[in-house]
């Protein structure tokens, strides 16, 4: 069984930066990408960013340039950070993995970001 536990959203201004850390425990696929997704009220969960495990990444087009997303094979753990935040991404952001036994999808519970004055 895999879980995936997020931490680091809060508030923050428009302009600043924070860091989302991903910690997964169970066994992670390695042939599959994990990544970060958010949710914005009145809105359909969207890909963040994502990146394999030989650190091939992608991202939203609307967050290129400001958002980098890491991983750790050994810990198990992927991360993203977050500059030049908007008030338009703001957002409960989850953490997404696949598992090694049944490939089957596994999402953390989510952490809120907040971006205003």
């Amino acid at each position: 069984q895999v879980q995936l536990v997020e931490s680091g959203g809060g508030l923050v201004q428009p302009g600043g930066s924070l860091r989302l850390s991903c910690a997964a425990s169970g066994s992670i696929s390695r042939s599959n990408p994990m990544g970060w997704y958010r949710q914005a009220p009145g809105k359909e969960r969207e890909l963040v960013a994502t990146i394999t495990s030989v650190d091939n990444t992608r991202y939203a087009d609307s967050v290129k340039g400001r958002f980098t997303i890491s991983r750790d094979n050994v810990q198990n753990t992927v991360s993203l950070q977050m500059n030049s935040l908007k008030p338009e991404d703001t957002a409960v952001y989850y953490c997404h993995a696949y598992g090694a036994i049944s490939y089957s999808e596994y999402w953390g519970q989510g952490t809120q970001v907040t971006v205003s004055t």
